[in-house]
Order: structure tokens, then sequence, then C-alpha cells
């Protein structure tokens, strides 16, 4: 809960998260709704993967071409706490 107390890199917010959520919303109040509970979903985990590949320095089109070809970008492994 106090991780950012610890780790500098750690936001002490959730700014970012809200941030990431935006467009979902937009979408949500353009349409009336997400489509389906699937389509919703498959939506946010490109965008949470595109966002995690940003904020590891990556170009997002270049981390979105390469997953669609079946190469994946992987974030690394978190230190141990």
């Amino acid at each position: 809960m106090l991780r950012f107390a610890h780790d500098l890199k750690v936001p002490p917010t959730s700014n970012q998260a809200e941030r990431d959520l935006r467009p979902a919303k937009v979408q949500q109040n353009v349409s009336g709704r997400l489509t389906s509970e699937e389509r919703a979903r498959d939506r946010q985990t490109i965008r949470g993967y595109l966002s995690t590949a940003a904020e590891h320095g990556h170009n997002m089109i270049t981390a979105l071409r390469q997953a669609i070809l079946g190469r994946p970008w992987m974030p690394p492994d978190p230190a141990p706490a």
C-alpha cells in the first residue's frame, strides 16, 4: 500500500491508472455502452499492454506490431521487495 515510500519509481497516486481508463469511458459515453463485456475486456487488455510498453520506453506501434507477429514484448520481472 505504501510501496511508493520505498520505491521512488512507483507513483504515490492512481492518476495514471485513471488516465488509462479514460478512453474506455469516452467510448461508453459516445456509444451509450461498451459493445460486449468480452470486447471491452479485450480492449482493456490491449490498452494495458500498450501502456505498459510505453512506460518501459517502447514505441506502442512497434510493440503492437511485434505482438501481432507473434513476438510480443514482455515486461521484465519485478525486482524482489
